[in-house]
């Protein structure tokens, strides 16, 4: 055996060389900036989930609590396993599957969507959210690559029939919400259970403040803006709150042909003024609030008959609750001069079934953007004029939204359509967003909820 002076170095040497070969041996840890979906996987993906309750006319019949509900969540729950996904349903029904962070004491980062669809509904609302979230738990997977942060995948329950999914995680299912029949003729309550929830244990499926640091959400624009616009991605700025309101106007039933024209009381006259006055109303005011008027019944409805009564609905939409209920006091007021003209009474209720605004989080915009403009993609900041179920969950956590382009803007119709390139895209920018969070400090929310 050789000896050299000093040879007590040999021993840390060897450890290094041991040391050494160690770490070339082990595998090594992927960039996150270069991590991508499969974008071939996820479009296969969409198409399989487009089956299950697939129409002749090339939608997707599949309402909450339906048979073909049942086979799309067995679908999902599956694709989650081949994920790496540790998954249970809770009380309320959502499907939740979880991954392991580097650092178990961290919040959790929450993606996903719904799988629930409207009656005679399109392949991608929702569906992109739900297989976007389950793909980049798949892409991580595939890579080896671990957050800091625990992951979950959400699917809502019964989005469509009113965030009932989301709404339980905060807390928010009133009891007469479940007592409500839904598309598949089950009552919420019925529903539920027939999908492995509990209604008499919601409480169990409470989310607690603090316990999320993000959730984020991914779905099909529902309008024609990003397209009209060549524009990439859409960063939602917000979900806007949403009020209505029953209006009853009565006026005084009479013979059409005996009646002078200066002597009635018409209440479709009136109504017909009233919608005039909500169009001209909501477009005086800067901003992208919007009203309408969906549905109008006229008594006694007979061509022969002055009409004596008329309900409608009025409905508003804004970013601002406050700006809601200022255009609400302008409508009010100038239905008080439609009533004094007309020689009726036009009266309000509001409904009980609003949603409050819910803002994004500046920072989480502010990552999505970042994440578009890495990937090549153009962006642009938006409101979202529809309901989500991130709307529910901000009154939990710091909430972000990616829009895709809809061809078009057609939703909620067989006609819905994504090009496959916008799909891949966007799934590609929510991977990146989520890898963000996970690095970014808390995200402190600045909004009073």
């Amino acid at each position: 055996m050789l000896s050299f002076p000093g040879s007590c170095w040999m021993v840390p040497l060897a450890w290094g060389l041991l040391a050494l070969s160690t770490l070339r041996g082990a595998p090594k840890v992927p960039d996150a900036s270069k991590l991508r979906i499969n974008g071939e996987r996820l479009l296969q993906r969409l198409e399989r989930l487009a089956e299950f309750g697939a129409t002749p006319s090339g939608g997707v019949h599949r309402v909450a609590f339906s048979e073909q509900d049942i086979g799309a969540r067995k679908y999902l729950i599956e694709l989650m396993r081949e994920a790496a996904l540790e998954v249970f349903v809770d009380t309320a029904g959502n499907i939740i599957g979880r991954k392991a962070g580097r650092d178990r004491d961290l919040p959790v980062i929450v993606c996903g969507s719904h799988a629930d669809t409207v009656p005679q509904g399109g392949k991608y609302d929702g569906a992109l959210g739900v297989i976007a979230a389950v793909e980049c738990a798949q892409a991580l997977q595939d890579q080896r690559f671990q957050t800091r942060h625990p992951l979950e995948v959400i699917v809502f329950v019964d989005e469509e029939g009113g965030l009932i999914g989301s709404r339980a995680l905060a807390g928010e299912v009133a009891d007469t919400a479940l007592e409500i029949i839904s598309h598949s003729g089950k009552t919420v309550r019925e529903g539920i259970e027939y999908l492995g929830g509990d209604p008499d244990r919601l409480n169990e499926a409470v989310r607690r403040k603090g316990e999320i640091k993000a959730f984020i959400e991914i779905h099909v624009e529902q309008g024609k803006v990003l397209e009209t616009s060549g524009i990439d991605i859409g960063i939602v700025e917000g979900i806007v709150g949403i009020n209505w309101w029953d209006v009853t106007i009565e006026g005084a039933a009479n013979h059409a042909g005996t009646t002078p024209m200066d002597m009635r009381q018409d209440a479709l006259l009136a109504a017909s003024h009233f919608i005039v006055a909500v169009n001209q109303i909501v477009r005086s005011e800067p901003g992208r609030q919007v009203g309408t008027v969906g549905r109008i019944h006229a008594e006694p409805g007979a061509p022969n008959v002055i009409p004596g009564r008329v309900c409608l609905s009025l409905e508003l939409r804004d970013l601002s609750a406050k700006k809601i209920m200022r255009i609400f006091e302008r409508i009010r007021e100038q239905a008080n001069r439609i009533a004094s003209r007309t020689d009726t009474k036009i009266s309000f209720s509001p409904i009980d079934a609003t949603a409050a605004p819910a803002p994004t989080h500046p920072r989480i915009q502010d990552l999505i953007e970042m994440s578009a403009r890495e990937l090549e993609l153009s962006s642009l900041r938006m409101p979202s004029g529809a309901g989500h179920d991130a709307q529910e969950m901000a009154r939990l956590a710091p909430i972000g939204m990616i829009f895709v382009p809809s061809v078009g803007g057609i939703s909620h119709s067989p006609k819905e359509f994504t090009h496959a390139s916008d799909l891949v895209d966007g799934a590609n920018v929510l991977l990146q967003t989520l890898l963000k969070i996970d690095r970014s400090p808390s995200l402190t929310d600045p909004f009073d909820r």
